[in-house]
């Protein structure tokens, strides 16, 4: 790897998605948008969902949405363990609004607290997909 490079790795439950050394990568932590470049301090972070932006050649060269996980960042690296993962240029708009739609259902039925937090999660998930795809 060359000194003014940072190899990023994301991993989602399915596959490797990303493994590249790239200028920088923005990740949506929990606590606010991190950015990470070499030579970064150790920190092991959650992941909210929202896109993360892979930024080389002074431009953004990949844009990923990510549905959550925890990312772990060393001076060398930074690598994503996503619970969900998609490149956003490859989201379907109208699976998400789809999805959204069932989800409100689900939510609108829920019969305990445990299937309202569960609904409210992942409705969560979808309406972030859907915004980074618009």
């Amino acid at each position: 790897m060359a000194d003014d490079k940072v190899n990023f790795e994301l991993v989602s439950p399915e596959r490797l998605l990303v493994s590249e050394a790239f200028d920088m990568i923005t990740v949506p932590g929990n606590e606010g948008d991190f950015g990470v470049l070499p030579g970064h301090t150790p920190m092991i972070s959650t992941v909210r969902p929202g896109v993360i932006d892979i930024h080389d050649g002074g431009k953004i060269a990949h844009r990923v949405f990510v549905g959550g996980g925890f990312a772990e960042v060393t001076p060398e690296r930074c690598t994503v363990l996503a619970e969900d993962a998609a490149m956003v240029e490859d989201i379907d708009t109208a699976d998400v609004d789809r999805r959204i739609q069932d989800v409100e259902l689900d939510l609108r039925d829920a019969e305990s607290d445990g299937e309202r937090a569960r609904a409210e999660a992942r409705l969560t998930v979808l309406q972030a997909m859907r915004e980074a795809a618009a």
